[in-house]
């Protein structure tokens, strides 16, 4: 039996999706679709896990879509059509993961690959790692979400020179573009830094994190008063909530809070 193309796994909170296919740098064929669904769905139900690693095995993060299957010509418009539907379901629910999410990106992230870093809500690389909106060297258009999420994250002139372009940027310019939160030398450390950064929100309130994650994600798209609705909603959730009151309680008590991302 081969191995399964998306590994999960859970550790003291933390949990961990790698697309496992090395031998084709991780490239994103139709086994690992409903793996990589069935993978997300198994981070958001678990109550256990407060922040998700995506990574990939084998020194790549994902090279993209898998050439060899669009070689298959019996495939129809429709079916293509079909096939982008299918992605559309699963792909909104990682960006709209309510926990944080962590990519942590090793040698390519092209194509697809690309699409599934910036739907991350942190993108660690090694000095390896580069990014490609890789579509229009065979006249194709970005996909999996990568029109709507590369302008909100580089501005919409730097997002059609690399859309128009199809160039390849290097960890440093990803970095300075804020792609990337941040780099690291090389394998090794990448997954003990995703590791460290994912433990740091263990004592943070996931609750409030996921709702902070939400609105913010419906910002561009909403008007500045359908947003203060929204936090007005969710501020109302927070303040009810036994993590809110415990926090409370220690600051009246003079007691160290649980959660301070200022003391490492």
């Amino acid at each position: 039996m081969s191995a399964s193309p998306v590994l999960t796994s859970v550790q003291d909170g933390v949990g961990t999706i790698t697309l496992n296919r090395p031998e084709a740098r991780n490239a994103l064929n139709q086994a690992m679709r409903p793996a990589l669904a069935a993978a997300i769905a198994q981070m958001r139900d678990d109550k256990e896990v407060y922040a998700v690693i995506l990574t990939g095995a084998g020194g790549a993060f994902c090279s993209g879509g898998d050439i060899s299957a669009m070689l298959d010509t019996s495939r129809t418009g429709l079916t293509f059509r079909a096939g982008m539907r299918e992605l559309h379901q699963w792909f909104p629910e990682l960006v709209n993961l309510e926990k944080p999410v962590i990519a942590a990106v090793d040698g390519p992230a092209f194509g697809a690959g690309l699409s599934l870093a910036l739907s991350a809500d942190f993108v660690l690389a090694t000095r390896r790692a580069r990014f490609c909106a890789v579509f229009g060297r065979i006249g194709l258009i970005p996909d999996l979400g990568a029109l709507h999420l590369l302008p909100r994250i580089v501005g919409m002139q730097k997002a059609k020179e690399l859309v128009f372009t199809a160039r390849t940027v290097e960890v440093e310019e990803a970095r300075q573009l804020g792609m990337v939160y941040d780099v690291v030398e090389d394998g090794a450390a990448l997954q003990q830094a995703a590791q460290a950064l994912a433990r740091r929100f263990g004592e943070a309130s996931t609750a409030a994190i996921g709702m902070a994650k939400t609105i913010m994600n419906q910002s561009f798209e909403s008007s500045a008063r359908t947003i203060a609705e929204l936090e007005s909603y969710g501020q109302a959730m927070a303040r009810g909530s036994a993590y809110h009151q415990e926090a409370v309680q220690r600051f009246k008590n003079k007691e160290p809070l649980r959660f301070d991302w200022d003391k490492k």
